[in-house]
């Protein structure tokens, strides 16, 4: 059914500014698409006479806030119960005694649904409303997780994890049986219009032969799915890609020669030392980053430079990556990413530090074109959103932007009292 919701209406068209509905109206179809956002419900009539205001079912949420929901662009979700733990490491021995041990226990379905569904009902609390996600090899584990969203009615970009060298045995799957995985969840969940949908997923260079690699592009190409994967993250990895791909003149050209670099939307996570000859094949290609500012900090891995990337017109969002990162609030992403822009200004005062705007921008309507029309309330954008209640933080002391900013900053989840993922209310997920 056709609804209109009244509320205090707050989102970014563009980076630079919010657009700001001070009880406002936004106007949703039967496809769960936005059809408009107006001052008043005379305007919206208006401007959009081929909705019929009179015919749609009106809800009013006072005085709260209404903003487009969160996307996680980076999480590993055989990961949670890692979360918070081993923080003192580096990647590499992070990846092989916790990580590596961890994602060898889905190979039992029962560990892998208490797991996932513990997953999910922390992401429905935070917000996050579509993500792209990391599984693990096992292909019934990935499908329960694809299963889960779908039930939850909360998107997602879920891939089965490809690996076959660099790792435990437990985790290593032959080319053949990583085609045949992969194309049993392709046949199940390859609607391209699903909200929930396979991506490509070889875990990273080191851990995937040259044959893998190229299988995995040659399955983006023939289904065309979207890839994801990790790019230059942690020095001591790129070393190690520059030995096993001596013909690549980048780890990111070392992608791209197996056709997991833009040729398919491509989302590479971190690029915290992204720069030079990888900086332009990635704008070329239009491949896009996932930063995870709290992963790059726990794993001491660097600052990735946001500002260089959005100054260069290189598409961006953020991710959460637990465990690598702690915290699956994405809004505290936005806080971190900020503070991390903080830290380059420090060391270059030409690169100005990140707006509350622009990070606000990355986080929604940036990383929700990776979806398609996501993460913005403008015409044909699927409503994804969230109300926030802040009437704890004091709302009458602060103009709508800050009451924003100070929800972001100081709130949590107990502030969000509805979540929508393309023009349905998403209900609290079960959890054992």
């Amino acid at each position: 059914m056709k609804k209109v919701y009244k509320a205090h209406i707050l989102f970014t068209k563009e980076k630079d500014r919010f657009e700001v509905f001070e009880n406002g109206y936004v106007a949703v179809g039967d496809d769960g698409r936005v059809v408009g956002v107006a001052n008043s419900l005379e305007d919206l009539k208006v401007q959009f006479p081929a909705f019929n205001v009179q015919r749609a079912e009106f809800i009013d949420f006072g005085d709260k806030l209404l903003i487009p929901a969160m996307n996680d662009m980076h999480v590993h979700a055989p990961q949670v119960h890692n979360q918070g733990v081993a923080m003192d490491l580096e990647l590499l021995p992070w990846l092989q005694n916790y990580t590596f041990p961890e994602e060898s226990k889905y190979a039992d379905v029962e560990y892998a649904e208490r797991m996932y569904r513990r997953f999910l009902h922390t992401q429905w609390l935070f917000g996050t409303m579509r993500s792209v996600v990391f599984g693990t090899v096992h292909t019934e584990s990935t499908r329960i997780l694809m299963k889960l969203y779908q039930e939850a009615g909360m998107g997602a970009l879920v891939g089965k994890v490809a690996m076959n060298r660099n790792c435990p045995d437990a985790l290593c799957e032959d080319v053949d049986a990583a085609v045949e995985g992969n194309e049993k969840l392709i046949a199940e969940f390859g609607n391209p219009d699903g909200l929930v949908r396979p991506i490509i997923t070889p875990r990273f260079v080191p851990s995937c032969t040259p044959e893998l690699l190229k299988a995995c592009g040659e399955l983006a190409k023939k289904y065309q799915l979207p890839v994801q994967s990790h790019l230059s993250e942690n020095v001591s990895e790129i070393a190690w890609v520059a030995e096993l791909e001596p013909e690549s003149k980048s780890y990111g050209d070392a992608y791209n020669r197996y056709g997991l670099f833009g040729q398919t939307p491509t989302i590479m996570a971190h690029c915290v030392w992204t720069k030079g000859e990888e900086l332009e094949l990635m704008k070329r290609n239009g491949v896009m980053v996932a930063h995870c500012p709290t992963s790059n900090f726990n794993i001491a891995s660097g600052m990735a430079p946001l500002r260089t990337f959005l100054d260069e017109g290189v598409h961006i969002g953020l991710g959460s990556d637990i465990s690598g990162g702690h915290d699956l609030n994405m809004f505290r992403m936005l806080v971190y990413a900020i503070q991390v822009s903080k830290m380059h200004y420090q060391q270059d005062h030409n690169k100005a530090f990140l707006t509350l705007s622009e990070i606000f921008w990355i986080a929604t309507k940036s990383a929700g074109s990776f979806f398609g029309k996501v993460g913005s309330f403008e015409p044909g954008y699927d409503f994804d959103a969230l109300v926030i209640d802040d009437a704890v933080l004091y709302p009458s002391e602060y103009s709508l932007q800050h009451r924003l900013e100070r929800f972001i900053y100081v709130g949590d989840d107990r502030q969000i009292v509805h979540r929508f993922c393309r023009g349905q209310e998403v209900p609290e997920p079960k959890v054992d």
